[in-house]
């Protein structure tokens, strides 16, 4: 089980049990990035995605490619229903960058 055994959101609740060790936006997992000296990895998502189910199933449940997100980086998770202003911003990023991107 991960941190996000604690939040409230359907969403993060169901990648509480995922090997990766997953913390929820906020300061706590941003000093720790800073700490280590390590980038963030983002994952945002909402409960009835599914392309988000896909990434669950064929990447955030293997154990190989949790223990390279859990040493390399810390990932935090987003439900972009919860914080829109997050989703707003990174979506804008990407679709700036590929002129492609978006929620279906």
């Amino acid at each position: 089980m991960n941190r996000l055994a604690l939040e409230s959101s359907p969403y993060l609740l169901q990648h509480a049990h995922n090997p990766v060790d997953w913390r929820p936006w906020g300061d706590e997992a941003f000093a720790e990035a800073r700490a280590r000296d390590i980038p963030v990895f983002l994952s945002v998502g909402y409960s009835t995605c599914h392309w988000c189910h896909v990434m669950e199933e064929e990447s955030f449940e293997d154990v190989e490619i949790a223990e390279v997100l859990n040493r390399s980086f810390v990932p935090v998770k987003v439900d972009r229903e919860e914080r829109p202003d997050v989703d707003s911003v990174y979506m804008q990023a990407v679709q700036l960058l590929t002129q492609q991107g978006g929620w279906r």
